[in-house]
């Protein structure tokens, strides 16, 4: 048996404006895929989420591979991830979460998922939770050497130069920034004592339409943003809705003159008689989709006329749309919707992933190889 058992609510990270500098720092690559626990007890190997439920079910080739590359007994906490062709594919993890067991089974056998392990929470006996994370670590490293793709051990440094050159190179295989760990830390479950840095930028955005909140109407939930492709179409490329209650009081009022007659001559009108994920009129995904972790949510959508732009920041952008919602920073009555293009975002060169993994597609060789600390 092992020294404690699922549910364990995995150490959570605070964001930080950049990335802490000095002694006593450990640096790893911050991924963008589902956080997971793994447990693993001889024959019973266990996939526990973020949020404390089991994801067995829709990674069905991920608990073979784990018996085959993991300790008879350990505890795990890293990610899951899926690579594409341009580096990580979330939209492929989020095709995962499906209700048919066989729709789930094609997708592991034709997408593959891996598993990235960036902390060792036990092993036999040992809980080494309060042990300190470079000995951890170390731990780490010793106790998967020998794994194999599609089981990684995140490279990880103590250099703060090689941490900034990760942050800026590593972004162009979809990788989410850097996290930063004190060496001398325990594994506090549920407390945010990591640091997480993230890619900081700024877009303007055509507003759209928008969703009423939860609490029902007269309350703006969130602002549905568009970009403008090399063709003139409005692409919905994600939302807006860091704003306190009053401000969606305010929102409503503000917003409400530009709902008369919205549908007219409206880029995405073909959605406001669609139901389901596909858009009416083309291929993007509608702007009120149901979302795949929330079934059941009211899709509906207000239109507004295309005439408002925002600035909004945002982290990262996954082929044409924002990986999360962006976060509202002012009007911008001084530009044109037709002035907010794809255009005006940062490009972001592209990285090998198999740089990172070094071994990935490669199932002869260790995937330890770029593991170790760099000191």
């Amino acid at each position: 048996m092992l020294p404690f058992q699922p549910p364990l609510e995995p150490m959570l990270a605070r964001l930080a404006e950049s990335i802490p500098n000095g002694n006593g720092w450990l640096y790893e690559p911050k991924w963008d895929g589902f956080r997971a626990l793994v447990f693993r007890d001889g024959d019973e190997v266990f996939l526990q989420s973020r949020d404390l439920k089991p994801l067995d079910r829709y990674f069905p080739e991920l608990p073979p591979a784990l018996r085959e590359n993991l300790p008879d007994r350990c505890v795990l906490d890293g990610e899951i991830v899926i690579a594409g062709d341009g580096g990580l594919d979330f939209e492929a993890l989020l095709l995962r979460i499906h209700p048919a067991a066989s729709r789930v089974r094609l997708l592991a056998d034709t997408s593959p998922a891996s598993f990235v392990a960036w902390d060792l929470l036990a092993l036999d006996d040992r809980d080494l939770r309060t042990s300190p994370q470079g000995e951890r670590r170390a731990a780490l490293e010793d106790a998967l050497a020998d794994a194999r793709p599609p089981v990684h051990v995140t490279p990880a440094t103590r250099e703060h130069a090689t941490a900034s050159d990760w942050f800026q190179r590593f972004e162009g295989a979809g990788l989410d920034g850097v996290i930063a760990k004190r060496l001398d830390g325990e594994y506090e479950p549920g407390k945010r004592v990591m640091f997480k840095i993230k890619h900081a930028r700024t877009a303007d955005c055509v507003v759209a339409g928008f969703r009423w909140h939860k609490a029902g109407e007269g309350l703006v939930g969130s602002l549905l943003l568009g970009l403008y492709d090399d063709d003139g179409r409005l692409h919905h490329v994600g939302i807006t809705s860091s704003f306190t209650m009053e401000r969606r009081r305010e929102l409503a009022r503000e917003l409400d003159p530009l709902r008369g007659n919205a549908l007219d001559g409206h880029p995405w009108a073909g959605w406001a008689s669609s139901d389901g994920d596909s858009a009416g009129g083309g291929e993007q995904r509608m702007p009120g989709a149901t979302s795949r972790w929330n079934r059941g949510k009211d899709p509906s959508w207000e239109p507004l006329r295309v005439e408002r732009v925002c600035e909004v920041g945002y982290d990262h952008l996954q082929g044409d749309r924002f990986r999360h919602a962006t976060t509202f920073r002012r009007w911008r009555p001084d530009k044109r919707p037709a002035d907010c293009r794809y255009d005006q975002l940062e490009a972001t060169p592209p990285y090998e992933l198999g740089t990172i993994f070094r071994t990935i597609g490669s199932p002869k060789e260790p995937a330890r190889r770029d593991a170790r600390i760099e000191r």
